[in-house]
């Protein structure tokens, strides 16, 4: 793993009058970060340079600075790398590294390492553009099925009943960063498998984030006109059994969605949405009717990322106070759970990789479709959901602490109180 003084040796080991200081900059950055799992690495200008960012686990970090006299060059770098225009400096632009350029970068990770794609966008600040790469692996872990993700039992047959079905809509919800399309990648790999690939399955996405052999998938592009709402239109029309729509952000995408969900089409699709009664609820406001989201939505699947412990984490005691003088269960109501510490292993952050927690919405009790039918509000759909014995994120999330997964700081930093 990589430790941050690395990073700081590594820049401050590097000649700024070098002609090359940006290509060893910018390739070294991005080894490093990939050799530490970060999701995304940041170049924030500010009036005296660059600052470096990366998000490990959800929880961003500053790893450095770039001097301003360099700072140009090396978002210069990043731009060629990714095929982007490095005269524009004031409209944002997205780009990917070169597929060929990434497996080399991973190559210099060693064992363990499958390859990556690199994702690059820019956007205009105050001081200069800001630059964002997105650091995807593209090798074992992206061949999961849905048994492989870590979901509760119960999550995992619900999602392979409604994948077994031949139409209605899957929806799985979460917030940003919440593991959303891995699982939806997840749901339509296992559909190939189950179906021998006798299963014709289109996507349009925005963008294709994972190739997935054995399906078509198109892309938006709306510079020329092939937008998500035009081209699910005719998609409707290439003879698919199952569409995977990218996600779902507009009433007009959600309504040719469900119109594909009623007439003989399976639709896996995404949603952001902090829960799965607020998604049911926001899909009415975006002019679903009640009656076709009951007869047609087959499960709604929401979820969230929490970090996990290392295993340098200790016990907490009930009673027990920590520094700050509030006991170390943070008020939650748990009578045991760990406690992170710190070591080389987690970049002293007590954590190491992240797990889903999820829940998961069945609309075929008599009593729910009749609360959507009724346009309770969200709140009150959820509290009859638990009366039927649907087990909510925070719940499940507690279910971790007391597992002593993950620490009664990280649910609350998730969640809120």
């Amino acid at each position: 793993m990589v430790r941050l003084p690395e990073i700081d040796r590594l820049l401050s080991s590097l000649d700024l009058d070098d002609p090359r200081y940006a290509t060893m900059v910018v390739d070294q950055l991005l080894r490093q970060a990939a050799a530490a799992g970060a999701s995304d690495l940041h170049f924030q200008p500010t009036s005296d340079g660059l600052i470096l960012k990366w998000r490990i686990d959800g929880v961003m970090q500053q790893i450095g600075r770039i001097p301003q006299p360099v700072s140009g060059n090396v978002v210069v770098r990043l731009k060629v790398l990714a095929g982007l225009l490095t005269y524009q400096t004031h409209l944002p632009q997205e780009g990917r590294i070169a597929q060929g350029d990434a497996r080399d970068q991973a190559a210099e990770l060693g064992e363990g390492s499958h390859g990556l794609e690199i994702r690059v966008s820019t956007f205009p600040t105050l001081f200069g553009e800001k630059v964002v790469a997105r650091l995807l692996p593209t090798g074992a872990q992206s061949f999961a099925r849905v048994g492989d993700l870590g979901l509760p039992a119960d999550v995992v047959d619900a999602l392979i009943r409604a994948l077994s079905q031949t139409s209605g809509a899957l929806l799985i919800v979460g917030p940003a960063g919440s593991g959303k399309t891995t699982t939806a990648y997840a749901c339509l790999r296992e559909i190939l498998a189950r179906s021998q690939a006798e299963r014709n399955i289109a996507s349009m996405e925005d963008p294709v984030e994972v190739v997935v052999e054995g399906m078509a998938q198109s892309e938006v592009a709306e510079k020329v006109g092939f937008d998500l709402i035009s081209a699910l239109r005719s998609l409707v029309r290439q003879d698919p059994d199952v569409i995977f729509v990218g996600e779902i952000r507009d009433p007009a995408t959600a309504n040719i969605a469900y119109q594909a969900a009623l007439t003989g089409q399976l639709v896996v699709t995404t949603f952001h949405a902090s829960d799965a009664a607020t998604a049911v609820s926001r899909l009415v406001d975006m002019g679903v009717p009640p009656y076709v989201l009951r007869s047609a939505t087959r499960c709604v699947v929401a979820q969230q990322l929490v970090r996990r412990l290392c295993d340098c984490a200790t016990h907490g005691a009930k009673g027990e106070p920590t520094e700050n003088g509030f006991e170390s269960a943070l008020g939650l109501p748990v009578e045991c759970w760990r406690l992170p510490q710190g070591c080389a292993n987690c970049h002293q952050t007590g954590y190491r990789g992240r797990q889903l927690a999820a829940e998961v919405f069945s609309l075929d009790k008599a009593e729910i479709a009749a609360a959507i039918g009724q346009g309770v509000d969200a709140r009150q759909l959820a509290a009859r959901a638990e009366l039927h014995g649907m087990r909510t994120l925070k719940q499940r999330s507690l279910d971790l602490v007391t597992r002593g997964q993950t620490s009664p700081a990280e649910m609350i930093r998730v969640f809120g109180m």
